[in-house]
């Protein structure tokens, strides 16, 4: 007997990348930045625990609202704090939609939103990029099946593709969508443009973003949504009361207070990209331009799950990807040089 409803017992659960816990691996798999964070952060996390962890923490994280606002030029209170940008995304998800209704996000994109969708016991519809990574006016149909959609989704940079929609198509569709449009930009600091300056411009736009990536914490879970002051009053009903503790708070703050070790940081991961797209193409790949952590690489020839299992039982770690209709690929994160040049000597034995 199961005591879950129908939808929880039917849905697959959602797989994060492989986190081995044992063992030594150079890891390439789930975008994790591979530099220490700012040394700002490590006195943050001191300090909380000097003080005591014996209260709770601020519920509405206001001191990383208020170094966030003149970072981002937005004021306090359109920034909405969370446990991860994952935990944002459910946010939205319980806010505008609900069971019966419809989300609607782009494909191949990050699956946990389907997953998130499942979970309210909603519908869902994947809108298909083109070829070239471009996405149709399709996007902004009133209604799909008899349903209008509740909210809209759009991975910008998009994973696993690297790809971006621009600034100006993506407030082109917002306009024309007939439900909020939520911009996941857990990428945006890796490229040359971000929507961030769109949610002024139409309400209906929402940013959300991670500390996980351009900041190297992942293992701390902190992320935040920029919106309009009314979305964020909303939001706020639906979230846990005390969704951020105190270390990741502090850590956050001090972590985006650090811009010029975030510049740093950017300059060397995009320097390394160029590297292992370079590489890549020189081992047969077709590699797209990426402005993000990582590398989407296809190959016109070879199979690439038995390339994935050889490269792990090598103890090198990357993320093979099957999208029915697709195809597959693997995204390789960008680590550091010498974990980059050690994977690709690998391959090319391996190839």
């Amino acid at each position: 007997m199961s005591f879950f409803r129908p939808h929880i017992d039917a849905m697959q659960a959602y797989t994060p990348g492989e986190q081995p816990q044992a063992g030594k691996f150079i890891k390439l798999n789930t975008n994790e930045n591979p530099y220490p964070p700012s040394p700002a952060v490590a006195r943050a996390i001191a300090a909380v625990v000097e003080r005591g962890l014996g209260r709770y923490p601020d519920p509405l994280a206001t001191a990383f609202r208020a170094r966030a606002a003149e970072v981002l030029d937005v004021e306090p209170d359109w920034i909405l704090c969370g446990n991860g940008s994952d935990e944002i995304l459910t946010i939205t998800m319980r806010a505008f939609v609900g069971e019966g209704s419809l989300l609607r996000y782009t494909y191949p994109s990050y699956i946990l939103y389907r997953t998130l969708a499942q979970i309210q016991g909603a519908k869902t519809e994947e809108v298909v990029f083109e070829p070239d990574w471009s996405l149709s006016d399709r996007f902004t149909a009133p209604e799909f099946e008899g349903h209008a959609p509740r909210l809209a989704i759009l991975t910008n940079p998009n994973s696993p593709s690297g790809t971006v929609i621009s600034p100006e198509r993506v407030l082109e569709l917002a306009e024309r969508l007939p439900c909020p449009l939520l911009v996941d930009e857990a990428y945006a600091d890796f490229a040359d443009d971000n929507c961030l300056a769109l949610v002024a411009q139409n309400e209906k736009i929402m940013v959300a973003r991670s500390l996980s990536k351009s900041y190297a914490l992942a293992g701390l879970r902190f992320g935040f949504l920029v919106a309009q002051p009314q979305i964020i009053r909303g939001l706020v009903k639906i979230k846990d009361s005390y969704n951020c503790d105190a270390l990741s708070i502090a850590a956050a703050t001090a972590a985006i207070d650090d811009q010029a070790w975030r510049a740093g940081n950017r300059a060397s991961i995009l320097a390394t990209r160029d590297r292992l797209i370079d590489g890549m193409r020189g081992l047969g790949f077709n590699v797209l331009p990426s402005q993000a952590n990582f590398a989407w690489c296809t190959h016109p020839d070879r199979p690439l799950k038995p390339l994935y299992e050889q490269l792990k039982a090598n103890r090198i770690l990357v993320r093979y990807m099957d999208y029915p209709g697709w195809g597959d690929g693997l995204r390789i994160s960008v680590g550091i040089e010498e974990q980059i040049d050690a994977g690709l000597q690998v391959m090319k034995t391996l190839l």
